[in-house]
């Protein structure tokens, strides 16, 4: 039995949760139409960069969080998952996890997209465990704050060996499948990385280390 950790967006699903989380708010008007668009994009864009900051980035993104009631954002994800989530499940994706599944090993979400977007993304997709940035919750409502360190580059590092100590597991023989160069730092610590539809630079990277590469949207 080993350990296959999957990255989410854009590896998983071909889009950005996190990205389209936003824009599903926008539609709502449930957010400035101007300024926050603009920084939706930016920091997809900073994102695909390299060059995101992350707290810069949460501040921004947790605040509709903390401005809307549980029963309100919970309602919301209902219609998020209908209309921006499930189209962009991708089967081979889908067909993957179950590959993994019927060896059993143990399937793992690591993503740099907060909990309340991610939790029933992987329940959707039969995962029962996942890593993800962690809004802060007090007295049954968001805060607007982060909890802990943000699993985001060597974020993601850290949080899998806090995970990997609580289980009692370790990486001997783990799998991590991602798309993105900011995964760069877990990529190398496994003893299969495997780069799924990856940007530029994790595809040059992949090919200078002899990594595979796969598509999940043939």
């Amino acid at each position: 039995m080993s350990l296959a950790i999957f990255d989410l967006d854009n590896t998983l699903l071909s889009i950005d949760s996190d990205h389209a989380w936003g824009e599903f708010l926008l539609e709502q008007g449930a957010v400035d139409p101007v300024a926050y668009r603009e920084a939706n994009d930016r920091f997809l864009a900073d994102y695909e960069a390299g060059t995101l900051d992350i707290h810069a980035f949460l501040e921004v993104a947790l605040k509709p969080l903390a401005e809307n009631s549980p029963e309100q954002l919970a309602a919301w994800h209902q219609q998020f998952m209908a209309s921006k989530i499930e189209p962009h499940i991708l089967p081979k994706g889908e067909e993957l996890v179950a590959r993994h599944r019927s060896r059993g090993d143990t399937l793992l979400i690591v993503t740099a997209t907060n909990r309340f977007i991610t939790g029933p993304i992987a329940e959707r997709l039969g995962v029962d465990d996942l890593i993800a940035v962690e809004p802060e919750v007090v007295e049954g409502r968001y805060t607007g704050k982060v909890s802990g360190t943000p699993s985001y580059r060597e974020g993601k590092v850290q949080r899998l060996e806090e995970w990997l100590v609580d289980k009692e597991l370790t990486l001997d023989d783990a799998w991590f499948y991602s798309d993105s160069h900011n995964d760069l730092p877990l990529l190398e610590i496994v003893e299969h990385p495997v780069a799924v539809d990856p940007d530029d630079t994790l595809r040059q990277a992949a090919k200078e280390r002899g990594w595979r590469i796969i598509s999940l949207r043939d």
